[in-house]
């Protein structure tokens, strides 16, 4: 689709209509059977612009159909024709003649040609080039250093253009896990027995479904998944959440399908880290879930606040096993 397909939109109408048939079954197909939030409905839409409007005409109605069949309808070879004789007709009428005394073939006027006006559409295709080739070079240079992460690039432009964050690996996904990791917020008054935090757009209970939340893009939920895949140094939403959640921070405790600690705050906060498959369809004709799951390990700092209202470190994580 990427690699191959896009072609086809530089072509002729007739293979731009192909290419139409098969982006806009393969987008609702997508979008019938993955969480990709607003991306495929993008595409789905602009698939609409390869499409012109004899394309279009046959959807109109045919009330409205007749006037724009009017406008849309391919000129004949005799109406051209007789357009272009018409148009011979009149230029020569309004043309100078050649053999006519004190005519003067017409020269461009220098103005026209040079001038600040035309210092400044030079000068913004050079800055418009400059840019482009730069971002190109970084998301090539990006993209070569995905298989081959020690392949000797210049990084100079690279480094310069990431605080604008507006060239990268341009993919969806630039790894694809194999498994399902998930971050989960618990709170204790205890220490001992444990009560988590349940996500509004992602399965945690293992008889809860997948649920379909597509073109809206929850966030929160989608920035842990990517946390899930690294360690919480790299991945300071973690610790930040439990330090909210000890406050009872009312905008992050929303993020939650609810509030497990009405009350008051809990004394601490950890963050676990589980592992979760598909139940097969045996397992699940037994007793109804759609997913086992096994937890491996602490994730983040296990977080308390003392006395003075500052937060300390109860319990630090050992090293998670490889997961990818």
């Amino acid at each position: 689709m990427e690699l191959a397909i896009v072609w086809m939109l530089f072509l002729p109408r007739r293979v731009r209509l192909i290419c139409f048939c098969i982006v806009t079954p393969w987008e609702i197909g997508v979008i019938l059977t993955a969480n990709y939030a607003f991306l495929n409905y993008l595409v789905l839409v602009l698939g609409i612009l390869l499409l012109d409007d004899r394309s279009l005409l046959s959807w109109i109605p045919g009330r409205l159909r007749d006037p724009l069949e009017h406008v849309s309808a391919p000129e004949s070879a005799e109406a051209a024709e007789e357009r272009l004789s018409v148009v011979a007709t009149t230029e020569e009428r309004f043309t100078p003649s050649s053999h006519a005394p004190n005519s003067k073939p017409a020269r461009p006027n220098p103005r026209d040609l040079r001038g600040i006006p035309a210092h400044l559409r030079a000068i913004r295709i050079a800055v418009a080039t400059v840019l482009l080739t730069w971002i190109a070079y970084d998301t090539t240079a990006e993209m070569l250093r995905m298989p081959w992460p020690d392949l000797p690039v210049f990084t100079s432009p690279i480094i310069a253009l990431e605080p604008f964050r507006i060239a990268n690996q341009y993919g969806l996904f630039a790894v694809m896990t194999r498994g399902r990791y998930e971050i989960e917020f618990q709170g204790s008054n205890d220490g001992e027995n444990w009560t988590p935090y349940l996500f509004l757009h992602k399965p945690q209970a293992l008889n809860e479904a997948p649920g379909l939340y597509a073109p809206y893009q929850p966030r929160f939920d989608w920035n842990l998944w990517f946390a899930s895949l690294t360690d919480f140094q790299q991945a300071e939403i973690v610790p930040l959440t439990e330090e909210r959640l000890l406050e009872g921070d009312p905008d992050v405790l929303s993020l939650f399908r609810g509030n497990p600690f009405p009350k008051a705050p809990p004394r601490y906060i950890k963050a676990v880290l589980w592992q979760y498959w598909f139940t097969t369809l045996d397992e699940k004709s037994l007793n109804g879930d759609w997913w086992r799951r096994n937890l491996l390990g602490l994730y983040a700092p296990v977080l308390t606040r003392d006395p003075s209202g500052k937060f300390a470190v109860v319990q630090w994580p050992d090293e998670l096993p490889p997961h990818n």
